[in-house]
C-alpha cells in the first residue's frame, strides 16, 4: 500500500517518497500506453486440438521428451474459468513442468456454454464429454486405461468418472478438490447452502429464473470470500509493481484469467449445488449421474490427493476426507503451503509439485 499513508513520518520523507511514488506511475503508464491484449497470453504451452464436441475441445500438449510415459494424463479442470490456469505462463506452467518430466499430458477445454446449453447436465458432462475423451485417448493409444488429475470441481467430476468408470482409470490424481461439503467453516460450503439447504440459496428459483448462472455471478461470489485482499487491497498495491513490466504482465494475466469466466450450464449448476453443496450426497453414496449410482468405494484405482493449506475454496478438511470413503488401499496425500490458485501458480510449488505428481505416476505406470 502507499507508505505515507500508513504511518506519520516528515514533511521532507513525505514528499520523497510522494516523488518515487510518483515516477513509478510514470514507468508504470509508460508501460500500460505500449502493452497490448495479445501481450498478455495464457496457456502459452504448444497444443493441438485432438477432438471436438459441442462446445468442448480435447487438447493434446506437444511432448517434450522422446518418449514420454506410456499412459496419458488426462486434466479434467472446473467449469468455472478457463482451464489455462495450469498453463498460465512461461516458468508458471504446471503443464509445461509435467512434460519436461516426461508424461504425455491432454487437457479438457469445457468451452463457453450459450443459452443453447441450458439443459445440459452432469450426466452429459461426465458420462458424455469426459467419457468420450477418455476413450478417444484410449483407442489413439491402444490402452484399456488412462491416468486421470482432477482439479477443484474437475476433481470431484474425476471422483465420480472413477466410481462409474473403473475399469477405465489407472491411476486418480486430485487436486484442490471438494469431498465433503459440509465443512461448516469453509465459507464457499456456507454460500452453496450446505447449512441451511434452499433456505441459504434457492437453487432451483435462481436456474429457472436464469437459465444459465453467469460467470460474472460467480466471479463476485468468489471475490466476496475475500472482498478485502481481492477487491481493494491488490488494486491498492498496484502503483507498486506498474512500472516493472515483468509483475505487470503477470498481474495482468492473473486478472485476465480471473475474469474470463463462462457462464454456468443451468442443469449442471441445478445438480451440483443442490447434491453436492446442500445434501452432500458423494461422501453419502446418493449422487446419480444419469441413471449411474456414485459410489466412491468402487474407486480401487491407486490415489494421490494433492491439498493447499492455506485454501479457503477448498479446505484442507474437504479435501482429506476423500481417504474414509475410497476403496483403494493404494492412497497417497501431499499438502503444500500455499493457497487455491497458488497450487497451480506459485513458483515455491512449481519446484515440487510436478515432481512429485511424475514420480509417483512412474512408480504406478509401466515405462
Amino acid at each position: 500500500m502507499l507508505p505515507f499513508l500508513t504511518m506519520p513520518m516528515r514533511f521532507e520523507d513525505a514528499v520523497e517518497k510522494y516523488a518515487a511514488i510518483a515516477q513509478k506511475m510514470v514507468n508504470g503508464i509508460e508501460n500500460l500506453s505500449h502493452l497490448r491484449e495479445d501481450d498478455i497470453k495464457i496457456g502459452v504451452t504448444t497444443k493441438e486440438s485432438v477432438y471436438r464436441e459441442d462446445k468442448i475441445v480435447l487438447y493434446r500438449f506437444q511432448p517434450l521428451v522422446e518418449q514420454p510415459l506410456n499412459t496419458p494424463v488426462l486434466i479434467v479442470y472446473a467449469l468455472i474459468n478457463r482451464p489455462f490456469m495450469v498453463d498460465l505462463q512461461a516458468g508458471r506452467s504446471l503443464v509445461a513442468n509435467l512434460l519436461k518430466l516426461g508424461l504425455d499430458v491432454y487437457l479438457i477445454d469445457w468451452g463457453y456454454p450459450t443459452r443453447a446449453d441450458r439443459w445440459t447436465s452432469l450426466d452429459d458432462y461426465i458420462n458424455g464429454y469426459i467419457n468420450n475423451c477418455v476413450d478417444f485417448i484410449s483407442t489413439k493409444h491402444s490402452l484399456a486405461k488412462i491416468n486421470l488429475l482432477g482439479i477443484c470441481q474437475g476433481g470431484t467430476f474425476s471422483l465420480c468418472y472413477s466410481a462409474i468408470y473403473p475399469e477405465k482409470v489407472k491411476n486418480l490424481i486430485t487436486m484442490v478438490t471438494p469431498v465433503d461439503f459440509q465443512r461448516n467453516h469453509a465459507l464457499l460450503n456456507m454460500q452453496g447452502g450446505c447449512t441451511l439447504g434452499a433456505e441459504a440459496i434457492d437453487i432451483d428459483l435462481m436456474v429457472d429464473a436464469s437459465g444459465n448462472i453467469p460467470g460474472d455471478y460467480l466471479n463476485i461470489e468468489f471475490l466476496m470470500l475475500k472482498p478485502w485482499q481481492l477487491g481493494v487491497l491488490k488494486y491498492l498495491d498496484f502503483p507498486e509493481i506498474m512500472d516493472n513490466e515483468d509483475k505487470l504482465l503477470n498481474f495482468l494475466r492473473m486478472e485476465k484469467w480471473i475474469f474470463d469466466s463462462p457462464d454456468q450450464t443451468g442443469e449442471a449448476y441445478r445438480q451440483f449445488l443442490k447434491d453436492f453443496y446442500q445434501g452432500n450426497k458423494l461422501i453419502k453414496g446418493e449422487v446419480m449421474i444419469g441413471d449411474r449410482q456414485v459410489d466412491l468405494r468402487n474407486i480401487c484405482a491407486p490415489v494421490l490427493n494433492l491439498y493447499a493449506e492455506k485454501d479457503h475454496l477448498v479446505t484442507p478438511a474437504s479435501s482429506l476426507a476423500l481417504e474414509q470413503y475410497i476403496g483403494t488401499t493404494d492412497y497417497t496425500v501431499r499438502s503444500f503451503p500455499v493457497g487455491h490458485v497458488g497450487m497451480y501458480v506459485s513458483s515455491k510449488v512449481q519446484k515440487d509439485l510436478p515432481t512429485a505428481i511424475a514420480e509417483w505416476l512412474q512408480e504406478r505406470t509401466e515405462i
